[in-house]
């Protein structure tokens, strides 16, 4: 697979610095049942790479220590971490607002049936994955009966509860565009997923998270092999939007890996860009946390920033 981050760090992005840390984000590892042509993590099911309950317990200490307010936990597909439960019981237990970045296929694995059940026990806030409320685009991207595992999968939240303005239980959906494009409008979007999975699936949720593709790991190597990544670039540079600056979801967030090195956000960590530029873990940070950290950035940077801008909870900008 060819790799873009020496095309990448040569950058002009603007230089921006942490402000009050809230978020820690944790890639409990690569393991992953499916594997999509967008997956900036290059995520699936032959990779071992696992967190291990050691350094979960040492982010429980970070989170507590530096009174953040949320966990938002990503892979791979977190869920197959088997100490995933205990880490979301745990952090509950502290008073974290746990977020788990879903597959929904995985809810309907063999093994993981009662999984669903464990989240809405928790009040784990979900954010699954449906790059689009078409089936035909969802198996393109994602692989061929994706889109009818996660319709399902989707349906049983909904009967825990899940989607229900009154429940307590948030689903929030998220969509990847198909090739080099930026994300149409958030709000329009939604309208559309929330018309047409309604309608055809009496299918409800809280938020549809639209999020810029990067150009790292799968999807990189998927636009240098078709000649793309230039046309890409050149689409993120031309639609960069200087206010987003304020808003980058890495001014409030750290990433963690499975081996507990810390960066910037998910991105940089797939990069292999370490924080400040030099090789920090999370045990680390523990004793000594600096007050003001520069931000690693490069070129990947302005998929945040361009258009409406993008983060983890969707566009920046809101229409």
């Amino acid at each position: 697979m060819r790799d873009t981050k020496p095309l990448l760090l040569n950058s002009d992005f603007p230089r921006i610095q942490r402000g009050r840390l809230s978020t820690l984000q944790m890639n409990l590892g690569y393991l992953c049942n499916l594997s999509c042509t967008h997956c900036h993590v290059n995520a699936g099911p032959k990779r071992t790479e696992l967190m291990t309950r050691e350094t979960m317990q040492t982010a429980l200490q970070f989170a507590e220590k530096y009174q953040l307010e949320h966990l938002d936990l990503t892979g791979g597909s977190p869920e197959m971490n088997p100490n995933f439960r205990w880490l979301v019981q745990e952090a509950k237990q502290l008073g974290l607002h746990v977020m788990d970045r879903c597959n929904p296929t995985i809810l309907v694995e063999p093994g993981y049936e009662d999984t669903a059940g464990f989240l809405a026990e928790q009040q784990v806030e979900i954010i699954a994955s449906l790059p689009c409320y078409l089936e035909d685009n969802v198996d393109a991207q994602r692989g061929k009966g994706v889109f009818s595992a996660s319709i399902n999968a989707l349906q049983k939240l909904n009967t825990l509860g899940y989607g229900s303005s009154d429940s307590g239980l948030t689903l929030n959906l998220v969509f990847n565009p198909q090739g080099i494009a930026l994300p149409p409008q958030q709000a329009q979007l939604e309208a559309a997923y929330r018309l047409f999975l309604t309608e055809h699936f009496h299918l409800h949720f809280n938020n549809l998270f639209t999020i810029t593709n990067m150009p790292i790991q799968r999807f990189g190597a998927v636009l240098l092999a078709k000649g793309q990544f230039e046309d890409y670039m050149s689409l993120l540079k031309h639609a960069y939007q200087p206010a987003n600056l304020e808003q980058v979801m890495c001014r409030s967030l750290l990433s963690v890996d499975w081996q507990g090195a810390v960066y910037d956000c998910d991105f940089n960590q797939m990069l292999g860009m370490p924080l400040a530029g030099r090789s920090t873990y999370l045990n680390q940070l523990l004793e000594h946390m600096p007050e003001a950290m520069p931000i690693n950035v490069a070129d990947h940077c302005y998929g945040c920033t361009a258009g409406q801008g993008s983060s983890c909870t969707g566009v920046l900008t809101k229409t």
